[in-house]
C-alpha cells in the first residue's frame, strides 16, 4: 500500500526491554528515515502501554510503533481496534509470536523497515472475557507454562525459560472441560490445556493450528488431552513432526464464538501474560479490526 506518512508517527516503548543498541538506535533510524519529531511514549511495564497508545491515537497519529513485547502490543492494539491507525511491531519481548507469525523480522532494522515501509494488512482480534488479544488465550498447560516463567526466569534466561517451566507444567492436572463452538457443544471431556489462537504457531515456533489466519473472521480452538510426562512427550513429537492432527490426545476445530467452562477454575494467558484464575473462556472474534504493518508481498 506504498509508505507511510513519516510525519505522523508515534512510539510507545517499553523501556526495559531490548532489540539492537535500545531506543537511542531506534531515534537514529528515525531521524535517517525522516521522522526527526515523532511523539514519544516510554513506559516502565507493558500495563501502562495502553494509557500511551490511547493518548496518540487521540493526536491524530497515522502510525504508531510498538516496542515491547507480545503483552505490550496486545494492550496497544487493543486500543487502535477500529480505529484504522496502523501499528508497527518493533519486536523487543521475549517469545515476539504476533511477529514470528507476521514474519516480520526480530531485528530493529528490519522490523523498523517493515513498519515505514511495509504493507498495511487489517488483521482479526480475539475477545477473551472481555479483553482483547492478538495471537491468543489460553487455560491449563500454557498458562501455567507462562506463570511461572514469569517469576524471574524469563528475564534471567529469555525463551529458555519455558523449557524449564513447560517441563514442569506437564505434571498438571487434567480437568472436567465443556466447550461450544458458534453455539453447539464441540468438546466434554477432560483436558489438560485449551487454547484459543488467532494464529498458527505458539511458543518455539510450533505450528499447532495449520489452517488458521489472522484475517479470516475466525478462531482456533485446540484442546489436549495428555496426562504426565509420557503422554505430552507423545503430543510435542507430533507437533515437531506437523502431525497435531494424527495425535489422539489432540482436538481442534475454529468458529466465531467459542465458550469454555471448566469445572474448577484454573490459571489462564492472555498473548502470553498469566491471569487470575478462571472457570470460564468466552472468546469471540473481532473480524479485521486492526490494521498492522506486515512485510511486502514477495519479501517474506
Amino acid at each position: 500500500m506504498g509508505s507511510v506518512d513519516v510525519t505522523r508517527v508515534a512510539v510507545v516503548a517499553h523501556r526495559k526491554k531490548t532489540l539492537g543498541a535500545g531506543l537511542g538506535e531506534l531515534r537514529e533510524r528515525l531521524a535517517a528515515a525522516g521522522v526527526t519529531d515523532p511523539s514519544w511514549y516510554e513506559v516502565p511495564k507493558s500495563k501502562k502501554a495502553a494509557k500511551k497508545a490511547r493518548k496518540a491515537a487521540k493526536a491524530g497519529v497515522d502510525l504508531i510503533l510498538v516496542w515491547g513485547g507480545d503483552g505490550t502490543v496486545r494492550r496497544c492494539a487493543a486500543e487502535l481496534s477500529g480505529t484504522g491507525i496502523a501499528l508497527g511491531v518493533l519486536p523487543a519481548g521475549t517469545a515476539n509470536l504476533l511477529a514470528s507469525n507476521l514474519e516480520i523480522p526480530i531485528d530493529l532494522a528490519g522490523a523498523l523497515d517493515v513498519a515505514l515501509h511495509g504493507e498495511r494488512r487489517a488483521l482479526d482480534l480475539g475477545v477473551a472475557n472481555g479483553r482483547r488479544f492478538a495471537v491468543m488465550a489460553g487455560t491449563g498447560f500454557d498458562a501455567r507454562m507462562i506463570a511461572d516463567a514469569d517469576r524471574g526466569l524469563k528475564d534471567r534466561f529469555g525463551r529458555l525459560a519455558y523449557f524449564w517451566t513447560g517441563a514442569k507444567a506437564m505434571r498438571g492436572e487434567r480437568v472436567r472441560t465443556k466447550i461450544s463452538v458458534d453455539g453447539k457443544r464441540w468438546f466434554d471431556g477432560r483436558s489438560s490445556c485449551v487454547l484459543v489462537s488467532n494464529v498458527r504457531a505458539v511458543t518455539g515456533g510450533l505450528v499447532v493450528f495449520e489452517d488458521a489466519r489472522p484475517d479470516d473472521g475466525r478462531l482456533e480452538v485446540g484442546v489436549v488431552m495428555a496426562e504426565g510426562f509420557d503422554e505430552w512427550l507423545r503430543v510435542f513429537a507430533r507437533l515437531l513432526r506437523r502431525q497435531v492432527r494424527r495425535s489422539p490426545l489432540v482436538r481442534s476445530t475454529a468458529g466465531e464464538k467459542i465458550e469454555v467452562s471448566l469445572s474448577k477454575a484454573m490459571p489462564w494467558e492472555l498473548d502470553g501474560n498469566d491471569r487470575k484464575p478462571t472457570d470460564h473462556l468466552d472468546a469471540h472474534v473481532e473480524p479485521l479490526s486492526l490494521l498492522v504493518c506486515v512485510p511486502r508481498a514477495g519479501s517474506r
